[in-house]
């Protein structure tokens, strides 16, 4: 059965929205998120696709800068670390990334914790493609992800980013989707997704 999920995040710390479709079901998932936000001084406009197999690895991931023409990336995965190119040329640098960071979006903290399925007090280090969408550039980045607790309608898990020390506490709902990521986006629709006390 096709289970399907519309939301709207709102940017906490500068001006912006985001519109994700998001489709799941027993053969995989399919992202497609709209992104309006600022780019420094100036107001940008994104749209990624992304899809995964039903255990949540990814397999493609599109992304656009929408009005800047060849502002584009095009990645294709096998799910088991080895990505290619739109060319099909491989991208030795991915090597060992499973999941996808797509860096102006709260959607791909999503992948990892649906895929990896923590238990609360389970840590995991984890290897993504990082996508800085302000420059279009793809990089190898090392995260960690920690299950804080675990709810029947939702949960609470700690990203880090290992390079830099980055760390945050993101509340998700039952479908794994950011209620409430600090200082940066908060779920503005459908309203009413219930945190944990």
């Amino acid at each position: 059965m096709r289970n399907n999920r519309e939301v709207i995040w709102s940017r906490l710390d500068a001006p912006g929205l985001e519109h994700l479709r998001l489709e799941h079901d027993d053969e995989g998932v399919a992202a497609d998120g709209l992104i309006i936000a600022m780019d420094g001084q100036r107001p940008i406009r994104l749209r990624y696709q992304l899809n995964c197999d039903a255990d949540w690895r990814v397999r493609t991931v599109a992304l656009a800068k929408m009005g800047e023409a060849g502002r584009q990336i095009e990645l294709y995965a096998d799910g088991a670390g080895h990505w290619t190119d739109a060319a099909g040329r491989p991208i030795a640098a991915l090597d060992g990334c499973i999941d996808v960071d797509i860096s102006v979006t709260p959607f791909t903290n999503t992948l990892p914790n649906r895929r990896l399925g923590l238990k609360p007090g389970e840590v995991a280090e984890i290897l993504v493609a990082y996508i800085a969408a302000e420059t279009m550039e793809v990089r190898p980045m090392r995260q960690r992800y920690t299950c804080i607790e675990l709810g029947p309608e939702s949960a609470r898990y700690r990203y880090e980013s290992v390079e830099s020390g980055f760390t945050a506490e993101l509340t998700v709902n039952a479908d794994g989707l950011v209620i409430e990521y600090p200082q940066l986006w908060r779920m503005v629709w459908p309203t009413g997704e219930k945190k944990l006390c």
